[in-house]
């Protein structure tokens, strides 16, 4: 009999996901990585055929029968329920991937699925804004695809991101298309950024229609000389257009050509190794990118997303620009927050080389500043640039750092390491916390309240977090493919012992329970809370320039 608290038609049914799901053990270490290849092999392979529970027999001990089928019906019972405004103690019932209530004391019919969170925290899944998955770049492709990436990143409750695509040989189309395909592994919901890395006639054109595909954000590279580097000129025109679509314009803010004369002075000085990364390209050619970015988007009023803010000095142009008025949000990464630079003198190549990316981990002190101005609002929410490769393939710069591949990991240890170093600390609340790791990533890429709340109508993305319990980090333990983290042996308190991933329960008991192919891709509108307020700032602009003059024309 279905209580009168909660009861309709859809609630007192009793129907059961029909959708399949591998089920993997305990995280699997660098010793079983070939054995679970094979697995991820077998399964994409299987899973468009009949019989699947065969499949399942056949691999025992990587797919649990029982685990197929998950009820569609959840009831989370007790927790605190933590949102980015207010928390409260209450339960929250999901149905369908959809949250139902929120509220005390929710009774459910019999074949509910109940989690209880008493002593835990119950929150947005996160959902990160800087990922990189299944990238083709200097030479190689990332190690992660859409489905380890994505399932190393719900073993750490994030339940979306947000991935780069990159144009091939310049065309928007053929690059969507492109990671189209990639995703098609994807076992959690994800979206697009485009980048644009060329201009013509036909790039604005195709701007339009990935907009109309969902795509509200458009990343513009100030570095990497000779391939994806990008001028003043084009940055100007990207920025008009991106402003006449209601897009957020994003960069990659380091001086290129410096960049590129500061390699030439490392190698003329012998410095090959991974140290002469950081020392090419220095704090100052982040600042200077971040506020030449910066004076060109107040130039076009049009709103600005500064990625991977790794200086303080970057962090500064930022807060600067701000205060006068303008939208710039900044965006700091775990890596940044966390790190410093000294790992990149380690002598041992691999070591050092596997915290290689661009721009660069910064010197002890940035880290502490950048963590002070995420606290006082300065940078707004927290990415990864999660973008891994082994050692096999860091080791294609031994004799030259150059040809390093630039990338380090942070999908799955992101939100234990903001809990630790920015909670733990006493830095930001629990409700900053939210803010930081989901709800403003939501409300910049105009997918809230549907991604980023524990709300009625909401989608059921939600983790339960203990603030009691500790995390270790390990190559040997976590979900992405590589053979390197760059997080080694780090410990800390709070941890995510449950995650939910539209309805579906995927992590639980430090086990995955994950398919490829059973994400879902979020289209993104444009016009974001960033763009309230530009038009009339325009007509402010128009009306404060008192020309044309009309003067009478006299001959000479």
């Amino acid at each position: 009999m279905c209580s009168d608290h909660i009861c309709n038609s859809l609630i007192c049914s009793n129907t059961w996901s029909s959708r399949p799901s591998l089920y993997l053990i305990q995280p699997l270490g660098s010793k079983m990585a070939h054995l679970r290849s094979l697995i991820l092999l077998l399964s994409i392979s299987l899973l468009s055929l009949p019989g699947l529970s065969q499949f399942c027999e056949s691999v025992n001990g990587y797919c649990d029968s029982e685990n197929i089928l998950a009820s569609s019906k959840i009831l989370i019972k007790g927790g605190t329920v933590v949102n980015a405004d207010h928390q409260e103690v209450a339960d929250v019932y999901v149905e369908d991937g959809v949250i139902v209530a929120v509220r005390p004391n929710i009774k459910v019919p019999d074949g509910v699925r109940v989690l209880d969170a008493t002593g835990r925290l119950v929150m947005p899944g996160g959902i990160d804004p800087h990922t990189h998955l299944a990238m083709e770049f200097m030479g190689t492709e990332t190690i992660d695809n859409f489905f380890s990436g994505q399932a190393a990143a719900l073993a750490g409750g994030t339940t979306m991101h947000i991935d780069f695509v990159i144009p091939v040989n310049g065309s928007l189309s053929k690059g969507y298309e492109a990671y189209v395909e990639k995703a098609k592994l994807s076992c959690m919901d994800y979206g697009f950024h485009m980048a644009i890395t060329k201009w013509d006639d036909i790039v604005p054109k195709e701007m339009e229609t990935m907009v109309q595909k969902g795509i509200n954000s458009f990343k513009f590279f100030m570095a990497y000389k000779g391939s994806l580097m990008i001028s003043d000129e084009l940055l100007l025109e990207g920025l008009k257009k991106c402003k006449s679509l209601g897009a957020l314009a994003m960069v990659h803010a380091e001086n290129g050509d410096a960049v590129f004369e500061g390699q030439k002075r490392m190698i003329q000085l012998g410095i090959t190794g991974p140290e002469g990364h950081a020392l090419s390209r220095p704090p100052v050619l982040e600042a200077e990118a971040t506020a030449r970015a910066i004076r060109l988007a107040a130039f076009v009023n049009a709103p600005l997303y500064v990625v991977h803010v790794m200086s303080s000095d970057a962090m500064e142009e930022i807060a600067r620009a701000q205060k006068s008025g303008q939208n710039v949000i900044g965006e700091p990464v775990v890596s940044g927050l966390v790190l410093d630079d000294s790992v990149l003198w380690n002598p041992d190549f691999i070591t050092a080389a596997k915290f290689v990316m661009s721009p660069p981990i910064r010197a002890a002190g940035h880290g502490k500043a950048l963590q002070a101005a995420l606290s006082t609002g300065i940078l707004k929410l927290v990415g990864t640039d999660h973008c891994t490769f082994n050692s096999k393939q860091k080791s294609l710069g031994i004799d030259d750092f150059r040809k390093i591949p630039n990338g380090v990991n942070g999908i799955e240890e992101r939100m234990h390491l903001v809990w630790d170093t920015m909670v733990e600390s006493g830095q930001i609340s629990a409700t900053d916390y939210v803010r930081v790791t989901s709800t403003e990533c939501a409300k910049l890429f105009n997918i809230y309240p549907r991604k980023g709340a524990i709300r009625v109508g909401s989608d059921a993305d939600i983790i339960i977090f203990n603030p009691n319990s500790t995390f270790h980090i390990s190559a040997h333990s976590h979900h992405s493919r590589s053979d390197t983290n760059v997080y080694e042996g780090r410990s800390g308190k709070g941890k995510v012992e449950v995650t939910i991933s539209g309805g579906r329960i995927v992590w639980e008991n430090e086990e995955l329970n994950v398919v490829p192919g059973s994400g879902n891709y979020v289209s993104m509108p444009p016009f974001n809370y960033l763009y309230h307020g530009i038009d009339k700032a325009d007509q402010n602009y128009l009306a404060s320039l008192k020309a044309p003059v009309n003067r009478i024309k006299q001959s000479l």
